[in-house]
């Protein structure tokens, strides 16, 4: 029997509750409003009052009005089609909704229920499986999607039966289960699953060995993220946060891209909903759309439906790694993710941390990054979720509270400069202040050691160094003006200079130069490194200036250049000429 009870209080989106029975941590219940129920999950339990954060507006709602539980936490529908669909937290399938809005108490269906799909059974009868393994297959537009032993399956179970190949709907039965007391369970292709909850159902999570390759140099570079990573983009408004998770979703190495707008303005949401469509996959030459789900929730949504996005987000990510895909997951940003948990902790008058923020954020935090990562499944394949998260600081303060505890979590990372974001160098990643520490890993050391070249991480560590004595160098020439310090200064900064033009700044939307590849980074970085390496006699200042301003140009046009091409080649000699006038 249900629990039921009645609402005693409200504070906006906060109701306390009344309750007949026992309640659960987490538990979703429906409040009825004339005749409408909205959704509500319990955030706080005491004595015989529940707290419930309510995911829509609470305009109307009186004392007296009654809740009924359900017994079951926020879950995700997880099945075929999940692909090219747009949602919001709740997983509302924003396409198949009546009008611009969802109406209050209105839930659309996540996945389309009649759409026939092409199964091909994997597994056989008799074999002994467990959660997470794979019971067979459908094409999921050209990809391959796993139908699986549902994650909530505890122990072994027999697979007494599996349906031939031929066309089924997702709710029809693909299999038949025996479990250990003999009692037959029949499996569909679609399962539920709570999203604030892990997903297991694999062998071990060994630390990353290995780096994922995005085509942009100053990550690729400088600043690898490893497959399975963490990393995350701080930075002020319009330094260019979106345009980069933009660029990493289109070039990145990943065969699936969840993108979770959590708290953006709306403006921006129906940038998301209108310019992924038109992304190419670098990869297949297809429609990005293709391998990418987009959850979306808006400034103006309640706190309750901000917060569940990045969770329903991390949840169907981890379903795609279950299947043995890379899963790269962006979200956008986790800083309005974490105002809403503000805003529920100050409606319940917890007691504050720093900023307002709860006491427990980097907890959090910390707990939603650990379910990242690299897996190795029972069948002995292979799957990963590389979360890279961007933070809005107010001000363009990098030390408050949510990226201080968003440090903690992530191994990687992407400090946006507004500096150089006024100059106009894109991508405006800081190359002094942001940092990768998976160049510490010795694994990540031997794989770049056998990807690229013997000595990498060293070579990377120089040109930190060159760019950092280029910085020093350059507020000393500001300082004391440029006949005010030695000559090898201005040497020093313009080098720095070669590196930032050439290597550092990117375009994204040029078609060459919007991707590059390791080996083209690995040439130019060689290249640029080999000119910083000699050793330059000038008359004065201005002499250096031309120079080098010359030979920017010239590697530009290189970058510029398809690798190894008749145009590249022409810029190459050419260069060459420049370095033998010196």
């Amino acid at each position: 029997m249900k629990t039921t009870g009645k609402v005693t209080g409200i504070i906006a989106n906060l109701v306390t509750v009344e309750v007949d029975g026992p309640v659960a941590q987490n538990e979703i219940c429906f409040i009825e409003l004339g005749g409408v129920k909205m959704m509500a999950e319990v955030i706080k339990v005491n004595g015989n009052k529940a707290s419930v954060q309510v995911y829509e507006s609470t305009r109307g709602l009186q004392i007296g009005d009654k809740v009924e539980f359900q017994g079951y936490m926020l879950e995700a529908t997880l099945g075929p089609g999940l692909l090219s669909s747009n949602y919001d937290g709740l997983q509302n399938n924003l396409a198949t909704m009546e009008g611009v809005f969802l109406k209050r108490g209105e839930y659309t269906k996540p996945l389309d229920e009649e759409k026939i799909w092409d199964f091909t059974p994997i597994a056989e009868a008799g074999q002994q499986v467990v959660a997470a393994d794979w019971l067979g297959e459908v094409k999921e537009g050209w990809l391959p999607h796993k139908i699986m032993v549902p994650f909530s399956f505890a122990g072994t179970y027999t697979v007494k039966q599996v349906a031939p190949a031929g066309q089924y709907k997702i709710t029809d039965t693909i299999a038949t289960l025996t479990n250990a007391d003999g009692e037959e369970v029949k499996v569909t292709m679609v399962q539920k699953w709570p999203v604030k909850v892990a997903i297991g159902g694999y062998q071990e999570k060994p630390r990353p060995f290995k780096v994922m390759e995005t085509g942009v140099r100053t990550i690729d570079t400088l600043n690898p993220i490893a497959e399975g990573g963490t990393g995350f983009i701080p930075g002020p408004f319009g330094c260019g946060k979106t345009v980069l998770q933009h660029a990493l979703a289109e070039q990145a190495d990943a065969d699936i891209i969840i993108m979770a707008a959590c708290g953006e303005r709306a403006n921006e949401v129906v940038e998301i909903f209108t310019e992924f469509p038109e992304l190419k996959d670098k990869h297949t030459g297809r429609s990005l759309m293709e391998r990418t789900i987009i959850i979306c929730n808006t400034s103006n949504m309640p706190v309750a439906a901000r917060e569940a996005s990045v969770y329903t987000a991390m949840t169907l990510g981890e379903y795609y790694r279950a299947m043995g895909m890379k899963v790269l997951l962006l979200a956008d940003s986790t800083s309005r993710w974490a105002q809403a948990l503000r805003e529920m902790s100050n409606r319940l008058e917890e007691l504050p941390g720093q900023d307002g923020f709860p006491v427990d954020l980097s907890a959090i935090i910390s707990n939603f990054y650990a379910r990242a990562g690299y897996v190795k499944l029972n069948n002995g394949e292979s799957g990963s979720i590389t979360f890279i998260g961007t933070v809005s600081p107010a001000g363009g303060n990098l030390k408050e509270p949510v990226t201080e505890s968003t440090k903690k979590a992530a191994r990687c990372f992407y400090g946006l400069s507004q500096n150089r974001a006024d100059k106009k160098r894109y991508p405006a990643v800081d190359p002094v202040d942001s940092y990768s520490k998976y160049l510490e890993y010795p694994e990540i050391i031997e794989y770049l050691d056998q990807k690229i070249e013997k000595g990498w991480v060293d070579k990377v560590t120089k040109t930190k160094f060159i760019i950092r004595r280029g910085k020093d160098a350059y507020e000393q020439i500001n300082i004391l003006g440029d006949d005010g310090v030695p000559m090898s200064y201005h040497e020093q900064y313009w080098k720095s200079e070669l590196i930032d033009f050439v290597i550092l700044q990117q375009d994204a939307f040029d078609d060459i130069d919007g991707s590059t590849p390791l080996e083209r980074q690995k040439f130019m970085l060689d290249l640029v490194l080999g000119i910083c390496d000699r050793s330059f006699k000038f008359k004065d200042f201005e002499e250096c200036t031309t120079y080098f301003k010359g030979l920017i140009n010239t590697c530009r046009q290189m970058n510029y250049s398809l690798y190894q091409s008749e145009q590249f080649n022409k810029y190459l000699n050419q260069l060459k000429e420049e370095l033998n006038h010196e």
